[in-house]
Order: C-alpha cells, then structure tokens, then sequence
C-alpha cells in the first residue's frame, strides 16, 4: 500500500479505479509557410470553433455549477476574441512566415509570462487560462478536436492539474473524486470540484506517478489522504468512514433543498459562519443559504504583513463566485481584543477587549481601512456581498464609515472597476449601546446583525476569555435576550432585516424564542444549518 498525503479541497471518501488524465499531447513544430494568408484563416477558423466550444461549455457549467462558476468560460471566450492576442498570432505568422501552431504557442508563453509577472493576483490567475485557451486552439488545429478524455465507467481522476474546460467536460456522474500534484485551493478546478460536491485533495507532489494508473485507491478527502492499492484493512476502515459518511448525509439529505420554515409558515433564512476560504466547501455541502459571516480578520492573522488590495480581492471574489448569487456578508477587520497581530503595532491596554479594536483601527487608520473596501467593492462585481461593520456604538461612527465608503466607490469609478452600486451595509449590534440607539442606527444602514458572544459580555460586564468567570456567564440571561428584542423591534421598525451570527443563533434551545422575536436570519457553524432547519421545521 502506497500512503500519499496532500490538502483537501473537499471533503467525503471515494473508492475506485486511479484513471489519470489523458490529454492529446502535441508538439509544437516551426514550420515555414509561404502562404500566409491561409494560415492565418487556419487560425480564425479554429477560433471560431474554439468560441462556440466555449459557448457550450458555458451552458453546460451554467446547468451544473451555477452562473458564477461558469462565468470562467465567458473569460476563456473574450480571451480569445482579444484583439491584443489575435493580433499577436497573427503578426507572428506574417512576420516570421510560420504556421499557426508555433504562432500560438509563442503567443501564450508571451503573454501567460506577462499575466505572471504582474502584481495583481488576478491578472497572475490569468496565465493559466490563456495556456487554456491556447491548449484548445492547438487541439482544433490538430484534428482532436479540443473535446477532452472521456470516461466509460466510475472513477478517480488524478492529474498534474486540471483546468477548468476539462473538468467541466467530463461526465460527472463517472468522477468519484479529483486528486492533483499541484494546484490550489482558490483554483477554478477547487472550486467547480466544491461545488460539484465532488471529493478532492490537491498538492499530493510527484509522489503521484503515472504508473498508479488503473490501480485500485481510496481518497479520504476529509483528511487530505491517498491510498494507492490499500490493504485490506485500510480498505475496510475506509469502507465503514463511508458508510457512516454516507449515513450521517442521508438523515440529513432529505433536509436539502426544502424551506426553513416553520408549522405554521413562519420562513426564516439559514445561513453559516466561515473562518477562511476553506471553509466554504462546507457551507455548500451543508446547504446553507447564505453566508451569515466571513470574518476577514483571518486574511490579517495568517499573513506577515497588511495583506494587499489584490490578496483580498483574490479571496472576497472566490468566496463571491462559489456561492453563485446567494448573500455574503463580509465582516471587516475585526482585530484587537483577544485577536492580536504583531504588525498592527498595538499597545498593550488594560482593557484590551473595551479598547482600540475593530471599527475604531478603522476609523482611525483609514488607509488600512480603504484598502480592505476597495477590495470588497470590487469583488462585489463577481456575487451578493454585503459588509458589516463591527463593534459599532453610535450614529457618529455609522456616518463616518459612509463618508468613507462614498470615497471609495468615487475612487473606483475614476479608476474604471466594476463593483455594485447597490451593496447592502450592515451593522453588528454587540454593544449595549447599539442597542439603546438601535432605532436611529437602522436607519442609516440596510440589516443589523447580532454578535451575541460581545453582546453577552459586555450587557453583563462579564470577561468572557476569563474561566473563572464561567459560573457567572448567562449567555440567556433576561437582559441579553431582552436586548435581543429591542434590535429586532427597531429594525422592524425602520423596514430592515435582523439576523443573528453569534454562538446564541446555534443554541437549539433559543431557536423558538428568536422565532418569536421574528428575527430574520440565524448564522451558524456549517454543520449545524441542518440540525437547525429540522429544529425551525418542528417549531409551531
């Protein structure tokens, strides 16, 4: 038995035949041509049948993972219609006298090496996608066809890595799971595999060889694992974690698709709280309708430095196109307190968590701030994200925060992004404070959102990281779930929408008096959105 180990892009365990990808190689030859003109309708030709592939491609993605996910096909399209690129392969055939082929190849070395030699993070995802495009022009012209490999009987693919067109080309009902040597977790490949709820692990190295071709393995996509050839009690322990797998997804299955509603026709929305891109997956898979909060912050934590413009755009946009138009709130940086980052440079405070945190960083260094929303702007382009600001107190603030969001978007324009007009811009309400003021704030901004774990600490002034504290914290304790109420009475009030996105909204206990508070959105840990629909379903 052969044991190799990578990261898991999605979850779940696959049992079968190892095929690995078979692409039609083709070597690109120098050929002199005297008759350019014919080359050079060789290349339109192919052109043409290459856009109405893609066109194709695109209904087919459309059907399978959503506009958002399909919209990669729409790139591959303009690509190729880019009169830079057609341009390009053109001047090479008439200039150097060459076939189409080698003009082509050129082509997309040129410029797949200019899209990665530049700063933005999305013009590098590019020089994949151009070698894409270019892979199928070279296929036309060969007499391949440009179709992919197909699949007669159930099986894992592995592959160096996979691009977008030939995932989507294969007969998904014949994939049981997609393992790669390289790629990445924010790859369009990752993301169709995710949303396709397909098992993978990607990353598995040159330890993935050929020569495991047709081999018997199993992929344990929950922990990243490969096992070429398994003995037999690995295949056993692998056939009971899917059995069980399999079990715990049937109870639950029949809960997918149908409405959060409850007896007596009370709907509410279920969304689900994530942590980073990884976890995004997981909100798929559970069925949840939305995300209820990304908690930026880990983009800050994980890296060395102020994450760029370009690394957050990458990001919000992926997030953005996995969840194909359902709503993304987006929680900026909430950082300080018990979340601290070196290259903040923030003192030490006597009461760190009543300190210079979340909105207030904001507020008072804008630029850090204005960064992080043109990043969010601009990847409102690609979904339904909305933002909410954190630890809010006042009327003040709230007005200050939109000031700022009017130079941003003023910004953009004069720059040429594309970003959404009409994003929607919420509030947290974990302050006492909010609270009292919550009529007035509602009617600055679109939704509230409820962060009970603050709520809860600071209504009873009570440390919540602080252990020996534990026998006092209530977190149903009559002022909390009172003030609760006030803010969905004063967001109800001023026509907006309230949800709840802290620990409390998971609390099966409280599930029925939020009802009764008719708030409109619980957003929970991923794996209890179906627990939760079967509660909000038993209600009256």
């Amino acid at each position: 038995m052969i044991t190799l180990t990578g990261k898991s892009v999605f979850g779940g365990i696959a049992i079968g035949p190892l095929v690995f990808y078979k692409r039609n190689e083709i070597t690109i030859k120098r050929n002199r041509i005297e008759d350019t003109e014919q080359e050079i309708r060789r290349f339109t030709d192919a052109r043409d049948q290459a856009v109405s592939q893609l066109k194709a491609l695109y209904e087919k993605a459309l059907e399978d993972v959503g506009e958002s996910n399909a919209m990669i096909f729409e790139i591959h399209q303009m690509m190729l219609e880019d009169l830079d690129y057609q341009e390009s392969v053109v001047n090479i055939i008439t200039t150097q006298g060459v076939n189409a082929e080698y003009a082509i190849g050129t082509t997309a070395d040129n410029f797949a090496a200019m899209f990665a030699a530049m700063d933005d993070a999305y013009m590098q995802g590019r020089a994949a996608d151009v070698k894409d495009v270019s892979e199928r022009l070279l296929q036309i012209l060969s007499d391949n066809g440009g179709e992919g490999m197909k699949l007669t009987e159930p099986a894992i693919i592995a592959a160096d890595d996979l691009v977008p067109s030939e995932t989507v080309q294969l007969d998904k009902d014949n994939v049981l799971s997609f393992i790669t040597m390289f790629g990445s977790a924010n790859s369009h490949t990752a993301i169709l595999a995710r949303t396709m709820n397909i098992p993978a692990v990607i990353g598995l190295g040159e330890a993935l060889k050929p020569e495991y071709d047709g081999r018997q393995a199993v992929v344990d996509g929950l922990e990243g694992v490969v096992y070429i050839d398994p003995d037999a009690a690995t295949l056993a322990k692998m056939r009971s974690k899917q059995a069980e797998e399999l079990a715990k997804k049937a109870l639950l299955e029949e809960l997918k698709g149908k409405e959060n509603v409850t007896k007596s026709g009370q709907k509410i929305h279920i969304y689900a709280n994530i942590g980073n891109l990884g976890d995004v997956g997981s909100v798929l898979k559970n069925d949840a309708g939305g995300i209820g909060l990304f908690r930026s912050e880990f983009l800050y934590l994980e890296s060395e430095t102020f994450p760029t413009e370009e690394q957050q755009f990458s990001v919000y946009k992926t997030v953005a196109e996995n969840m194909a138009g359902k709503r993304v709130i987006i929680r900026t940086l909430d950082i300080g307190a018990d979340k601290q980052v070196g290259y903040f440079g923030l003192a030490q405070e006597e009461n760190p968590a009543l300190g210079y945190r979340a909105i207030r960083i904001c507020l008072k260094q804008p630029e850090i701030f204005k960064t992080q929303l043109r990043a969010l702007y601009r990847a409102s382009a690609y979904g339904q994200i909305a933002i909410m600001f954190p630890m809010i107190i006042s009327v003040e603030e709230v007005r200050r925060i939109k000031d700022i969001v009017r130079e941003v978007k003023e910004e953009l324009r004069e720059e040429g992004f594309a970003f959404r007009e009409d994003l929607e811009l919420g509030i947290m309400i974990e302050t006492p404070a909010a609270v009292m003021v919550s009529r007035d704030l509602a009617k600055e901004v679109d939704f509230f959102s409820v962060g009970t774990n603050d709520l809860t600490q600071y209504t009873l002034a009570i440390d919540r990281q602080n252990q020996k504290l534990d026998d006092f914290y209530d977190a149903h304790h009559p002022a909390v779930l009172g003030m609760i109420r006030m803010a969905a009475e004063s967001a109800h009030a001023e026509g907006k929408w309230i949800g709840i996105c802290g620990e409390l909204a998971a609390d099966l206990s409280l599930t029925e008096v939020f009802l009764d508070m008719k708030i409109d959105e619980l957003s929970v840990a991923p794996s209890m959105v179906l627990p939760l629909r079967k509660k909000v379903r038993e209600s009256l």
